[in-house]
């Protein structure tokens, strides 16, 4: 089933930048060329991973304990620290931190399996969940979430643009 699908802000963003990257399949999507090309210093240590940046100089460690499709994922998570935060998470308030970590996970998702290389996928097959954790190099669960957020999102939509279909609301 093909489905019709308008990315995200951040979804198009992310497909753009890996698109001047030269990053247009699955197989080009590798950390180093990412970190390199933005001037980042990514280090593999037996360490909780984390991203680190004071003034121009920028590193991202990744816990080199951990399986290689998590590591992927902190990576990208990591990333979007660097490219969309501020401020020392340690020093500011709760709330603007989980936001934050809410932004990174919703980062990793689309940073992980970019919109447009799934454009062209049927999503119905069967083991596609499988196929995606393979060819992206992420968790199943992690390939499972973003295409049920695609789903939600295309019948969102299909919901909405049904011709005569309005919301009510009854006032009292």
């Amino acid at each position: 089933m093909k489905i019709s699908y308008s990315p995200t802000p951040l979804e198009a963003w992310i497909s753009h930048f890996y698109r001047q990257l030269g990053i247009t399949s699955p197989v080009e999507l590798d950390e180093q060329r990412i970190a390199r090309s933005l001037d980042i210093y990514l280090i593999y240590k037996e360490i909780p991973s984390m991203a680190y940046e004071l003034g121009r100089f920028k590193s991202i460690t990744i816990d080199k304990r951990l399986p290689l499709f998590i590591q992927r994922e902190h990576f990208y998570h990591e990333l979007c620290h660097i490219l969309r935060h501020s401020g020392r998470q340690i020093m500011m308030p709760a709330a603007f931190r989980e936001l934050q970590e809410w932004d990174a996970r919703n980062f990793t998702r689309y940073a992980a399996l970019p919109f447009h290389m799934l454009s062209n996928l049927e999503f119905d097959q069967p083991g596609i969940i499988e196929e995606l954790s393979t060819q992206f190099g992420v968790t199943p669960v992690l390939c499972e979430d973003r295409l049920i957020r695609i789903r939600e999102k295309v019948l969102r939509s299909a919901h909405v643009t049904k011709p005569n279909q309005f919301l009510s609301f009854d006032i009292m």
